[in-house]
C-alpha cells in the first residue's frame, strides 16, 4: 500500500505539473505581457494543489488505517470476544494481524481463520476508501488550481508560501518530537517517583532493580561517567592532535591516505567493537592488573591485591570507546580547523611566528567552538553507547575507583530493563524513564556550558 501510494502521488503530481506549465505555455498576445510568474511556477502551483490533498489521506491513512481496520472488526466480533480484558485483546489482534501479513493462518482453528479472512476483507475495503479518498482530493486540488492559471495570476508568490510552509512544519515537527520526548520521560518519571522518593534515587548506593527492591542510581552514574571519562583521555587528546597534523602539517598525499582511514572508525559497527574489547584488549587488561598485583605482593609493597583484575573492566570498556569516537572528534576538527581563514595564518608569519605559535595562538583560539562541538559530540556519543559496555564492562552496579573492576551504565540498565516480559506499572520499568529523564537533564547541563565556554571564548574575523 505504502509503495503505491506513493507511485500514485508522484504520477499524480508529474501530470499535475505538466498540465499546469503547458497552460501557462499558451499565453500569448497582450496576455503574455501581464503574466507575472513563468510556467514553472504555474505548473508548481498546479502540482502542490494535486499533490497535497492526496498526500493528507496518505499520511490519515498511515496514521489511522490499522485503527480503524480494528475497531471494525472489534465491533464485528461475537459478544464472548467483548468480555476478554483490553490487554489480552489487543494482544489477540497483533496475532491476527501477523497471520494477516504472513498468509500462515490456514492450519489455524476455525474461529481465528474466520477474523482473519474478515480482518483483510476490512483491511482492503479501508486501502480502496483511501487510494478513492486520495484521487478525489487530487481531483478537487487539480480542478480548482487549473482554474487560478491566468496571466496576472501570482503563482511564484503562493508556491514560494507553500514551500515556506512546508519548512515551518518541518521545524515544528521536529520541536514537537523533543517536547513529546520530553513529556513522556516527566509523565512516566513522576508516576516513578510518587513510589520511589526523588533523593533515594538519586544518591542511593544500592542499584537492584530487577527485584524492585533498590533504586539507588548512583552506581550507574558513577559507571557511565567513569567510562566516558576514559574515553574522552584517549579520544580528546588523539582526535584533536591528528586533526591539527592533518590540517597544518601534513601534505596532501598524506591527508588522502590518512583522514579516510581514521574515518573507517566511524563505520566500524559496535558489536564489532565489543568483540574486540571481550577478546582482546579486557584479557590484556586482566593479564597486566595480575602481574602488577603479583609484582607488589611479591615486593613486600601490599599483602592483598591492589587491583580486582576481573575479566571484564571499565577500563577495556572505556580504551575501546575512546578508539570508536576518535573519528568524532578528529573529523569535525579538522574540518573546522581548515575553515579557519588562510589570511589570519599569513598574518601570523608575518608578524614572525613560528608554524607552531600560529597554530596554538591563533588556529586554535580561532576554531575553538568548532572544536567544543567536536568535543561534546563525542561525549554524547560515549555516554550513549551501550553494546561496547555490555560486553566489555559488566553489567554489576557498583561505586569503585579501580578501572580493572567491572561497571555498569545507564544505558546499559534501561536496556535491561525494557527487554522481555515486563509490567509498565512497576517500579522497574518506570525506573528506566527516570534514568533516562536524568541523562537527559545531564547532557541539557553539559550542553548548556559548553554554549556559555562557546560564547566566552569565540572570536570573530573578518
Amino acid at each position: 500500500m505504502g509503495w503505491l501510494m506513493l507511485a500514485l502521488l508522484a504520477m499524480l503530481a508529474s501530470g499535475a505539473f505538466f498540465v499546469g506549465r503547458v497552460q501557462a505555455e499558451r499565453f500569448s498576445g497582450p496576455a503574455a505581457a501581464r503574466i507575472h510568474s513563468r510556467p514553472n511556477y504555474h505548473g508548481y502551483f498546479v502540482a502542490m494543489w494535486t499533490f497535497v490533498p492526496a498526500l493528507i489521506v496518505a499520511l490519515g491513512y498511515g496514521l489511522m488505517g490499522e485503527s480503524l481496520v480494528r475497531s471494525q472488526l472489534v465491533s464485528e466480533l461475537p459478544a464472548n470476544f467483548l468480555k476478554i480484558p483490553g490487554v489480552e485483546l489487543g494482544v489477540y489482534l497483533d496475532a491476527v494481524s501477523r497471520a494477516a501479513v504472513h498468509n500462515d493462518y490456514t492450519g489455524a482453528d476455525r474461529v481465528f481463520a474466520a477474523i482473519t479472512n474478515r480482518y483483510l476483507e476490512i483491511q482492503g475495503v479501508v486501502k480502496l476508501s483511501a487510494i478513492g479518498l486520495a484521487l478525489l482530493g487530487a481531483t478537487v486540488g487539480f480542478v480548482l488550481a487549473r482554474r487560478r492559471i491566468v496571466p496576472g495570476f501570482r503563482a511564484r508568490n503562493r508556491v514560494e508560501a507553500g514551500i515556506e510552509l512546508m519548512l515551518f512544519l518541518c521545524a515544528a515537527i521536529a520541536i514537537a518530537t523533543t517536547v513529546g520526548i520530553i513529556a513522556s520521560l516527566l509523565y512516566e518519571s513522576l508516576r516513578f517517583f510518587a513510589e520511589i522518593p526523588f533523593w533515594d534515587f538519586l544518591f542511593g548506593t544500592r542499584w537492584n532493580a530487577q527485584t524492585s527492591a533498590e533504586f539507588g542510581a548512583l552506581p550507574l552514574f558513577f559507571g557511565t561517567f567513569m567510562i566516558a571519562l576514559i574515553a574522552m583521555l584517549i579520544a580528546a587528546p588523539v582526535g584533536l592532535f591528528a586533526a591539527i597534523y592533518l590540517s597544518e602539517y601534513a601534505g596532501p598525499k598524506v591527508r588522502g591516505w590518512v583522514k579516510p582511514i581514521l574515518e573507517i572508525l566511524a563505520g566500524i559497527p559496535t558489536v564489532v567493537y565489543g568483540f574486540f574489547a571481550l577478546l582482546v584488549v579486557a584479557p590484556s587488561i586482566r593479564s597486566l592488573a595480575v602481574w602488577i598485583n603479583t609484582t607488589l605482593i611479591s615486593s613486600g609493597l601490599t599483602s592483598e591485591p591492589l587491583l580486582a583484575a576481573q575479566p571484564t573492566s571499565a577500563l577495556a570498556a572505556g580504551l575501546v570507546m575512546g578508539i570508536m569516537v576518535i573519528p568524532f572528534v578528529s573529523s569535525l576538527s579538522d574540518d573546522v580547523i581548515n575553515a579557519v581563514p588562510q589570511t589570519l595564518r599569513d598574518a601570523a608569519y608575518a608578524m614572525g611566528a613560528t608554524k607552531s605559535e600560529t597554530v596554538k595562538h591563533v588556529v586554535l583560539p580561532a576554531a575553538l567552538p568548532g572544536i567544543i562541538a567536536s568535543l561534546l559530540l563525542a561525549v554524547s556519543r560515549a555516554i550513549g553507547e551501550t553494546m561496547i559496555v555490555v560486553m566489555a564492562a559488566g553489567q554489576r552496579a557498583r561505586i569503585s575507583a579501580d578501572p580493572t573492576a567491572d561497571l555498569t551504565t545507564i544505558t546499559v540498565q534501561i536496556v535491561a530493563l525494557l527487554t522481555g516480559e515486563t509490567e509498565f506499572d512497576s517500579p522497574k520499568t518506570l525506573s528506566a524513564f527516570a534514568l533516562g529523564l536524568v541523562l537527559f537533564a545531564v547532557t541539557l547541563v553539559f550542553n548548556l556550558i559548553a554554549l556559555r565556554v562557546v560564547q566566552k571564548y569565540r572570536e570573530k574575523y573578518d
